[in-house]
């Protein structure tokens, strides 16, 4: 059975950081991609970062460049995804994701709040 487990998130600071992890099971890990987006109250989900099978690549959205880094440990089966300078409109439910032949399967979410 195919599984993503993400935690890490919790509330912070404007300018604060936080590294969030996707844990995935049931599915050879170094084969798929792996996605992070966020979906803010009010507003659809949106992209936030991706990293190829085997790290071989990664993309992050304007609206965090710079201030994201997803990596991948692939004896733990996890992708990471550290950001840093947290802004308030970084608050959103965040999520990984993985296509595997076909079919997206979704981690179940992890709340980052951002405020003073």
């Amino acid at each position: 059975e195919v599984q993503l487990q993400a935690s890490g998130g919790g509330t912070v600071q404007p300018g604060g950081s936080l590294r969030l992890s996707c844990t995935a099971s049931g599915f050879t890990f170094d084969d798929y991609a792996i996605g992070w987006f966020r979906q803010a109250p009010g507003k659809e989900r949106e992209g936030v970062a991706c990293i190829s099978d085997r790290g071989g690549s990664t993309d992050e959205s304007r609206s965090v460049e710079g201030r994201v880094t997803i990596y991948s440990d692939n004896a733990k089966n996890t992708v990471y995804l550290q950001m840093t300078n947290l802004k308030p409109e970084d608050t959103a439910v965040y999520y990984c994701n993985a296509v595997i032949d076909g079919h997206s399967y979704w981690g179940q979410g992890t709340q980052v709040t951002v405020s003073s």
